[in-house]
């Protein structure tokens, strides 16, 4: 039997992706509720970026560590943008060992004729990523060598304390940032009608969502509200670092897919959706 939301309001917090989601949405009988929660914003200067590609093509990194497909990319296009070209700073990645997050890196590396080094497997967090760094000490032990991490919206402390305790010398190379739409109407409407009671399943696919929807709520008087709300409804989280953040605000994820991916998170959310609702609304 295919799952089915069965007619239930399904609020989604993409951006990129909304009308995907939507569509994914109302595949399984739901229905979407949009509000997009999050653009990404190209750093003003990319003085961190441009000074990490001159030290890198004087081989000055021992292991470069890309966290994000969109921070991989758009490194490369800004240092093309602001050098001229790509050619030295392309050769110099294929020369250093280079260690991607997970599958999105690796694609844009592809692009461009690199292989990393190492991948971490999933859910891709930054455990995963120690945890192959440290299967890896007797090729690459990192006491004293010199690491760059490309950074997405915001920085790990987890990882680079991490990086750090293993006797690393880190560099942070923010390439984007994260910030609240341009518009923050659907998203206003979306905070009051969880308050509201008028949602039964909310997906979350990143922390950076969950720390939007709440600074809306907070900055409407709605944050102990929408808390409630939330804990009367279906969530669905997508990965370990967006469960965490959501536990960190006190809200409680229903559904986490074994695969960190929103066509499983929406096939999964389907399906339990309504016995989930008969506990919780009881």
């Amino acid at each position: 039997m295919t799952p089915s939301f069965d007619n239930l309001r399904v609020l989604s917090l993409e951006s990129r992706r909304a009308k995907e989601m939507a569509s994914l949405i109302s595949s399984y009988g739901g229905r979407p509720v949009s509000a997009p929660s999050m653009r990404e914003v190209p750093l003003e200067s990319n003085a961190e970026a441009m000074a990490f590609a001159d030290v890198l093509e004087r081989d000055g990194f021992d292991l470069v560590i890309l966290l994000t497909g969109v921070g991989t990319r758009t490194l490369i296009a800004v240092v093309e943008r602001v050098k001229g070209g790509r050619d030295a700073f392309l050769a110099a990645l294929k020369r250093t060992k280079i260690l991607a997050r997970g599958p999105k890196p690796v694609a844009v590396l592809r692009e461009v004729g690199i292989v990393p080094w190492l991948t971490a497997p999933e859910p891709n967090t930054w455990r995963e990523v120690l945890a192959v760094l440290d299967e890896k000490r007797q090729e690459l032990s990192l006491a004293g060598k010199r690491v760059a991490v490309q950074e997405y919206g915001a920085a790990n402390p987890d990882l680079l304390a991490g990086l750090e305790q293993r006797g690393a010398r880190v560099t942070r190379v923010p390439v984007y940032q994260w910030a609240l739409p341009e518009d923050t109407g659907p998203l206003e409407a979306a905070v009051r009608a969880i308050a509201a009671g008028e949602i039964d399943v909310a997906l979350f696919t990143t922390a950076t969502q969950v720390v939007h929807l709440l600074k809306v709520a907070q900055s409407l008087g709605l944050a102990e509200a929408v808390r409630r709300g939330l804990a009367a409804c279906v969530v669905g989280s997508i990965g370990p670092t967006t469960s965490e953040e959501m536990r960190e605000h006190g809200i409680a994820p229903d559904v986490v897919p074994e695969h960190p991916r929103m066509g499983f998170l929406v096939r999964e959310a389907a399906g339990r959706a309504r016995e989930v609702l008969s506990v919780k609304r009881r």
